[in-house]
C-alpha cells in the first residue's frame, strides 16, 4: 500500500469519528452523570454495547463471565490482532474523578472507525469493555480466560492534566487486616481484655517507621475500617485497609514480608493476633512497547498534542491493571490533557474537568490518534518486527496473571 493511500485511511477513520463526535460526547456524559463502582458497570456497559449493536457490529455481552465486559471482534485478514479497550468504572464518592468515561468513549470511537476499514487493511480488530479497573482487576479477570490470546497490540487513553506519552504505574496489591484480641469492660477489669485497637495502631506505627526505609518510589498507605465497638468495652476486634506499591511486581513481593511482619510486631505487642488478605488480582508496573508509543506520538502530533517518550520516574506512581496486561501483550497507555496542569486525578476537581470542553476534545482526538496507530501497526511490516523484538521473550513474572 502507497503513503498516498495509507494517509487516505486515516484521513477515512478520523472522518468517521468526526461524525460522531457528537454521540460520543454524548455518552461519556451520560456515563458520567452516573457514575457506576466496580462490577456494577450495568449503565454504562448497556450504552456503550447498544451504540456498537446500532452499528451492526456483532458484540458479546458479559464477555469472559463478567456481567459488565464487553468484547467485539472484526476480522480483516491475515494481519495483525490490535486491541483497543475501554474503562468505565467510577471511584466511590466523587464519581469520575478518574475520567474512565472519557476512556470508554475515546475507545469506543476508535473501534467502530477501525471496524470499517479493518478489511481494506488486512488487520484484525478487537475493542473490548474491560470492567472494575479502580482495584478491582477487571483486565486481569478476562485474561484467565484467554481475553488477550493472540492479540499482538493494545491500547488506550487515560485523562490527565496533561499530554503524556507514558504514566508512571508501578505494582500494587490491596491487604485487608484484621486483629483479633478480647472484649472485657474496659473500667472495671481492663486487665482481663486484648486490646486489639492497641495491636492495629501499633502495627500502623510499625508501619510508619518502615517508610523510612523503603525505596522512594514505595509506597504504602492505609486507613483503620473498623476501631473497636463503645469506648467502655475493650476493643476486641478491628480492622485496616492498606496498599503496597512498589516500582515492579517483584519488587512487590519483598515489600509485602516487610509490611507484614510490622503489623505483626503489632499484634504480638498487644498479646493479639491478626490473619492477613492479600486481595487477588495485583496489579503489575506498566511496561510501555516504545515502537508503538512512537507510532502514537508522531500521530498525536497531527493534533497538536507535542509528546515525548522519555520516562522521568517521579517518587512514586499511581496503578492500573493495564500493568498486567502489558506483561502479557505489547501495550500503551499514554496520557491526554482534559484538565490545567496540577489539578491531581482522583480529586473533585479533576472530576469536573472530566466533563469539560478540554475532555471532550481529549475524545476525539483519542480515537483519532489510536485509529491511526492500528492503521500503521496493520500496515508496517516494519513496526510490527520493532513492536515485536521490543516485547521480548514474553515471560511473565510471578503475580501478574
Amino acid at each position: 500500500m502507497t503513503d498516498n493511500q495509507i494517509v487516505e485511511l486515516k484521513q477515512s477513520v478520523c472522518r468517521d469519528i468526526d461524525k460522531r463526535a457528537n454521540d460520543l460526547v454524548s455518552i461519556s456524559h451520560q456515563i458520567h452523570d452516573k457514575p457506576e463502582t466496580n462490577f456494577e458497570e450495568h449503565f454504562a456497559h448497556k450504552i456503550l454495547t447498544d451504540y456498537i449493536a446500532e452499528a451492526k457490529l456483532k458484540v458479546t455481552r458479559g464477555a469472559y463471565d463478567l456481567e459488565t465486559a464487553f468484547d467485539m471482534r472484526v476480522r480483516g485478514g491475515d494481519g495483525p490482532t490490535v486491541a483497543v479497550l475501554c474503562e468505565y468504572d467510577a471511584l466511590p464518592g466523587i464519581g469520575h474523578a478518574c475520567g474512565h468515561n472519557i476512556i470508554a468513549t475515546a475507545g469506543l470511537g476508535a473501534g467502530l472507525a477501525l471496524s470499517a476499514v479493518a478489511e481494506q487493511c488486512g488487520g484484525n480488530l478487537v475493542v473490548m469493555g474491560t470492567p472494575a479497573e479502580e482495584g478491582g482487576g477487571g483486565k486481569i479477570e478476562m485474561a484467565r480466560k484467554g481475553a488477550f490470546k493472540d492479540i499482538d497490540a493494545a491500547m488506550m487513553i487515560h485523562p490527565a492534566d496533561a499530554d503524556l506519552a507514558r504514566m508512571n504505574a508501578i505494582a500494587i496489591q490491596n491487604l485487608f487486616v484484621k486483629f483479633h484480641g478480647l472484649a472485657a469492660h474496659a473500667a472495671v477489669s481492663p486487665h482481663k481484655g486484648k486490646n486489639a485497637l492497641d495491636a492495629a495502631v501499633l502495627g500502623y506505627m510499625n508501619v510508619a517507621a518502615l517508610r523510612q526505609h523503603i525505596l522512594p518510589t514505595e509506597r504504602i498507605h492505609g486507613i483503620f475500617t473498623n476501631s473497636g465497638e463503645k469506648p467502655n468495652i475493650v476493643p476486641r476486634e478491628t480492622e485496616m485497609d492498606w496498599y503496597v506499591r512498589s516500582p515492579t511486581i517483584e519488587t512487590l513481593q519483598p515489600l509485602k514480608e516487610r509490611v507484614t511482619k510490622c503489623l505483626e510486631g503489632g499484634a504480638m505487642a498487644a498479646g493479639c493476633t491478626v490473619s492477613f488478605d492479600w486481595q487477588k488480582n495485583p496489579f503489575a508496573d506498566l511496561v510501555d512497547n516504545i515502537p508503538l508509543l512512537e507510532s502514537y506520538v508522531r500521530n498525536a502530533e497531527q493534533f497538536g498534542r507535542k509528546m515525548t517518550t522519555e520516562f522521568l520516574p517521579g517518587t512514586g506512581g499511581g496503578s492500573t491493571d493495564m500493568g498486567n496486561i502489558s506483561y502479557l501483550v505489547p501495550s500503551i497507555h499514554p496520557m491526554l490533557q482534559v484538565a490545567p496542569s496540577g489539578v491531581s486525578l482522583h480529586s473533585a476537581a479533576f472530576a469536573e474537568h472530566t466533563k469539560g470542553e478540554a475532555a471532550s476534545q481529549a475524545i476525539v482526538d483519542g480515537a483519532k490518534i489510536m485509529a491511526m496507530t492500528a492503521i500503521d501497526m496493520w500496515l508496517s511490516k516494519p513496526l510490527q518486527q520493532r513492536v515485536k523484538s521490543a516485547f521480548g521473550d514474553g515471560v511473565v513474572p510471578a503475580g501478574v496473571i
